[in-house]
């Protein structure tokens, strides 16, 4: 599976985050460090699952791709932590509703 997100962090940034977000992680989902270029990262989880983190910068900011086959919940845990891009955030919420039990 492909995820992707941007945000105004530097490229350099993001690797270096993803460097210590998945060598932090609890032993079952943990990857660690395969191989490393200016723009991507592969990581090797339990059963040699391979994870890729890749940058690219944009006019928006730098565009973040991550790949694997079974770490998606790791990859979008990650992206959560990134700086997001704030005119891309959505509120999301109850907002418009009325109270329950009035018309």
């Amino acid at each position: 599976m492909l995820q992707e997100i941007t945000t105004p962090m530097p490229p350099a940034d993001v690797l270096a985050a993803a460097k210590i977000f998945f060598a932090r992680r609890s032993p079952i989902y943990a990857a660690f460090l395969e191989k490393e270029g200016p723009s991507y990262l592969t990581f090797r989880g339990q059963g040699g699952e391979e994870l890729v983190i890749g940058v690219q910068s944009s006019d928006a900011g730098t565009v973040v791709r991550g790949s694997t086959y079974l770490f998606d919940q790791q990859i979008a845990r990650f992206f959560s932590t990134l700086d997001p891009i704030p005119e891309t955030e959505l509120e999301v919420g109850m907002t418009d509703m009325t109270r329950a039990g009035t018309a």
